[in-house]
């Protein structure tokens, strides 16, 4: 739901009453992971997708009914042996969808509207919503902060102002608090299972937590044409992207429009005062020793996601030399994605910034790099847990 938050933000400032479909977990080869999501408002009107095509007609007739119920459902779509035209996925997988109307009337309504202006101003937050379990806490939602303050939860009543929980389920709400803290804090979105004990209502439920963080950071060290094209893709992944080069003649607004921010000072000096996290990707083209040794130093002991450098086979067995000098071991050169990049083949700067933009995904996502054609591995990566066994309309 949070992936489409701007949209329904501004449904939710005009008054609009809408139900949304929200990807629960999914099985085999899907299309969209937990979290993706269509809204369909009273007018009709339809945004974001659950399926890349496969089910949205039907997706689409579920948000309808729900809006008009007022009733939340979870349904299961699956690959259908027997008839492969009926509705179904296509590319064999299964995915399980809840359906939640916010209308003026629904409970839950303030606490959705908390957690989609957070996501739609860059605000991290965390909304869970119970996904399988009894039918009267069925999209029940509870909004969680990086603080550890929540919001919301799944009582019979929502309080005045709505925070700090509600009355009816305050273990829950701790508990589920505490879980969507913890995977909001590493920028994940996963379901959580808690057991019968556990929920204090009598019976399992399954909680979807969503996690609306800021956008990873990539830091680019080396105003090069290269970097300009590394720029623009960085920036289609979605990555706020910084350009640092000690040279002002080149590390310039009118050489990289398109960069979040740019910083004139050298490589090193800068990465030891800003901020980065498990999330950061650290792209070094500057390919002089001068700037690329005391650089890679430092940034191979930080817990980043990704640190790659540029330069030729003959540079990168220099480099390595030149660090080991200065005390790097072979553990955190084991880290170096050196030279940068898969191969491609590539020759121009947008080829090589799709090269290196490609091994940072497969770096992400736990890809190969090799070609599909023929290959055995799975399409998509991403652990993902199977759907529970019943499903169904549970309002």
């Amino acid at each position: 739901m949070l992936d489409i938050a701007d949209e329904l933000h501004r449904w939710i400032g005009q008054g609009r009453d809408f139900a949304v479909a929200t990807v629960v977990a999914v099985g085999g080869s899907a299309p969209r992971q937990p979290g993706a999501a269509l809204a369909v408002d009273a007018s009709g009107t339809a945004i974001g997708s659950v399926s890349g095509g496969c089910v949205e007609g039907a997706v689409y007739e579920l948000c309808r009914q729900a809006l008009e119920d007022g009733e939340s459902v979870l349904e299961r779509f699956g690959y259908s042996d027997e008839d492969a035209f009926a509705v179904g996925l296509t590319c064999g997988g299964v995915i399980d969808i809840l359906v939640t109307p916010v209308r003026a009337d629904t409970p839950s309504r303030p606490v959705l509207a908390a957690a989609l202006a957070a996501a739609s101003s860059g605000r991290a937050a965390a909304v869970a919503r119970v996904t399988a379990g009894p039918a009267e806490l069925l999209g029940r939602a509870l909004l969680v902060r990086p603080s550890g303050e929540y919001a919301g939860g799944y009582g019979d009543e929502y309080e005045e102002g709505y925070e700090g929980g509600l009355g009816g389920h305050p273990e829950l709400d701790r508990t589920v608090a505490g879980e969507a803290r913890a995977l909001l804090d590493a920028g994940r979105t996963a379901t959580v299972e808690i057991g019968e004990d556990g929920s204090r209502c009598g019976s399992p439920l399954t909680v979807l937590v969503e996690s609306s963080v800021p956008p990873p950071r990539m830091i680019v060290f080396g105003a090069i044409d290269f970097a300009s094209a590394l720029v623009r893709i960085g920036k289609f992944l979605g990555y706020h992207v910084t350009v640092c080069d000690a040279r002002p003649v080149f590390a310039t607004a009118a050489r990289f429009p398109d960069a979040d921010e740019i910083v004139v000072e050298w490589p090193h000096r800068y990465l030891e005062t800003t901020g980065v996290d498990a999330r950061t990707v650290l792209c070094v083209l500057t390919h002089d020793a001068k700037f690329d040794v005391p650089l890679l130093r430092l940034a191979l002991r930080l817990p980043v996601a990704y640190v790659g450098a540029m330069g030729s086979r003959r540079t990168h067995e220099d480099r390595n030399a030149r660090l080991r000098e200065v005390g790097v071991t072979d553990l955190e050169l084991a880290r170096l994605r050196s030279p940068i990049g898969l191969d491609l083949g590539a020759r121009t700067p947008e080829e090589t910034a799709l090269s290196i933009a490609a091994e940072i995904v497969a770096n992400r996502r736990g890809g190969s790099g090799v070609s599909l054609t023929g290959a055995h591995t799975p399409i998509h990566h991403d652990g993902a847990r199977k759907p529970a066994g019943r499903i169904g309309s549970v309002a």
